[in-house]
């Protein structure tokens, strides 16, 4: 009897280990995900080139292609190469060539009929950020083309 019951508790001690461990892997996960550092980030894929994207343009630290859901004609998404949750994350080294970067890709879609362009970037959760990787909306504009941003 006793070493069953010995077996028994045993059995109690690894089951509750276990559940210890997924209950710690769980809140692991939840701190990756707050920091935006999921395994399955789809834009650090993207910049990976291990998912597919027209490249509208690629610089040494950014990469930009469209939007898969458009607000407007050629609206574009531009990112970092390296994962940064958001604007916050970003060294600020990288400010220059961020800025260089836009003015190129408005230089693409002027030859394409933009006359003008509106930047947005949605920093955190609760400011519209619904990918935890920084990047910046950029929306080729037209005159009178009935496009209201709200601001």
């Amino acid at each position: 009897m006793a070493s069953a019951e010995k077996a028994k508790k045993q059995e109690k001690g690894k089951k509750a280990e276990k559940i210890k461990e997924k209950a710690e892997e769980k809140k692991e996960e939840k701190k990756k995900v707050k920091k935006g550092e999921k395994e399955e980030c789809v834009f650090c894929k993207i910049a990976k080139k291990e998912l597919p994207a027209e490249i509208v343009y690629e610089s040494t630290n950014f990469i930009a292609f469209p939007d898969v859901r458009p607000r407007t004609e050629g609206h574009t998404i531009i990112i970092p190469k390296k994962h940064y949750v958001n604007l916050m994350d970003m060294p600020e080294s990288l400010g220059s060539e961020l800025l260089e970067t836009i003015k190129k890709i408005f230089e693409i879609r002027a030859k394409e009929g933009a006359e003008g362009f509106n930047i947005v970037m949605n920093n955190f959760a609760a400011a519209g950020q619904f990918v935890m990787h920084a990047h910046v909306h950029l929306l080729p504009r037209k005159g009178q083309d009935g496009k209201e941003l709200g601001l």
